[in-house]
């Protein structure tokens, strides 16, 4: 498995720093972010445009994700263990059990697969 890092970009400062309004203002409007295997333990990342955010293998432990779209993002991989995700959308291809395991025991999500 691997262990969450602090990922030495710019965007990811901005994260870190409680700026999520800076973030959405620089992220780049088309192609993809890479916060691959990022730690965001414990930020509040309310209000965050994920729409294109590669968030594979990231680890949200007590990450206030409320209200945050995640549709258009990549979480496979991520943990959310003991994370707020009160009003969140995340990407159908991930099923309710699956996240609420996350949630509940840190569980990395996995994807359904048809």
């Amino acid at each position: 498995m691997s262990q969450p890092k602090l990922l030495d970009t710019p965007l990811y400062s901005l994260l870190h720093k409680d700026d999520i309004r800076g973030f959405n203002h620089e992220r780049p409007t088309e192609g993809i972010v890479d916060m691959r295997g990022g730690d965001f333990r414990g930020l509040d990342l309310r209000e965050l445009n994920a729409n294109g955010v590669d968030f594979t293998d990231a680890y949200f432990r007590s990450a206030d994700l409320r209200g945050v779209d995640l549709r258009g993002c990549s979480l496979e991989g991520a943990s959310l263990a003991h994370a707020q995700i009160s009003g969140a959308y995340f990407p159908p291809e991930l099923t309710a059990d699956e996240i609420l395991m996350s949630v509940n025991f840190g569980t990395r999500l996995r994807y359904r697969t048809k």
